[in-house]
């Protein structure tokens, strides 16, 4: 009678579908590694030296405002005061400078978007045969400083009898600005389709009425940030007004804000602040509003159909 042996067969490996799934409950257990935690570390170490750079003068400006006896370091106050706002909050040392750089800076920044629209147009929708020299050409215009061209533009102010004229100032500026300007409004125009306006031709509409009614609507937040950045610029440009005006009554609060430093090395740093923080009002509610008014960002949304 012949015997038969049997032999124990081993289990199966789990496979790798639902039943491996159902016995690992949750991802392997990971060890961080150091140099990343390391990495994280510095860099936000990094971050925070960063923000304390502009974080402390921001709180020197507005402690000292309120300290009667305001020093150059930052330290809470021992009483709070509002002489300090009071000594400044007056017509002839701040509400006719800052008059000054609103008419200034408002003006520049109309000139330059206005002329800045009319040169981008024909750069972005026609195909010259200079355009990509102009393109550089304007490019490093950008990148002159001004002041290495202060001198002949004296004299020529001095030629022009355009010294101490809040109109020959905005018109510095405005060229001044222009390169920038142009640079920045073709990329944006750039980004508005051209089918748009072959629409309207079709309709009857010129290219200038085109581009009021349909391309500049499109625009408006890259209109609103040219203007606020040519806005920002003009306002606190203190070497332009400096040289181009002597009388006080036509200076800015950029050069207004020299009479707070003395003859001999004294400062008001009291008066100073306060004087700061008014200088700074006007640019942040511009910045709101330029915020409310220009639109969201897709403001081409159903402008064309799929």
């Amino acid at each position: 009678m012949t015997s038969y042996e049997t032999t124990p067969v081993a289990p199966a490996a789990p496979s790798s579908g639902a039943g491996s799934g159902a016995r690992r409950r949750g991802p392997a257990p990971t060890v961080a590694s150091p140099r990343r935690s390391t990495g994280r570390l510095l860099s936000s170490l990094a971050l925070v030296l960063v923000g304390l750079c502009f974080l402390v003068p921001l709180a020197w400006i507005l402690l000292s405002s309120v300290d009667p006896a305001a020093t150059v370091s930052v330290g809470l106050p021992s009483s709070v005061t509002t002489d300090n706002f009071k000594a400044v909050f007056t017509k002839d040392q701040t509400f006719v400078p800052l008059w000054n750089s609103f008419v200034i800076s408002f003006g520049t920044a109309v000139i330059t978007v206005v002329v800045g629209v009319l040169a981008a147009y024909p750069l972005s929708r026609y195909r010259m045969r200079f355009q990509r020299g102009f393109l550089y050409t304007i490019l490093f215009a950008t990148c002159l400083p001004i002041t290495a061209i202060m001198v002949p533009v004296y004299s020529l102010f001095v030629k022009l009898s355009l010294l101490d004229s809040t109109p020959g100032v905005i018109l510095f500026l405005s060229a001044s600005s222009l390169p920038m300007a142009i640079w920045m409004l073709k990329n944006f125009m750039d980004s508005v389709p051209v089918s748009l306006e072959e629409a309207a031709w079709v309709d009857g509409a010129s290219s200038m009425r085109a581009l009021g009614r349909i391309v500049l609507p499109l625009m408006r937040p890259g209109l609103a940030v040219v203007l606020m950045l040519v806005f920002t610029q003009a306002w606190g440009n203190f070497f332009v007004p400096f040289i181009l005006t002597t009388s006080a009554e036509k200076q800015p609060a950029a050069v207004a804000i020299y009479q707070f430093f003395g003859t001999y090395g004294t400062v008001a740093y009291g008066k100073l602040a306060a004087f700061s923080i008014l200088y700074s009002v006007p640019v942040l509610v511009l910045y709101l509003l330029t915020q409310r008014l220009s639109g969201g960002a897709n403001a081409l949304a159903g402008g064309m159909k799929g």
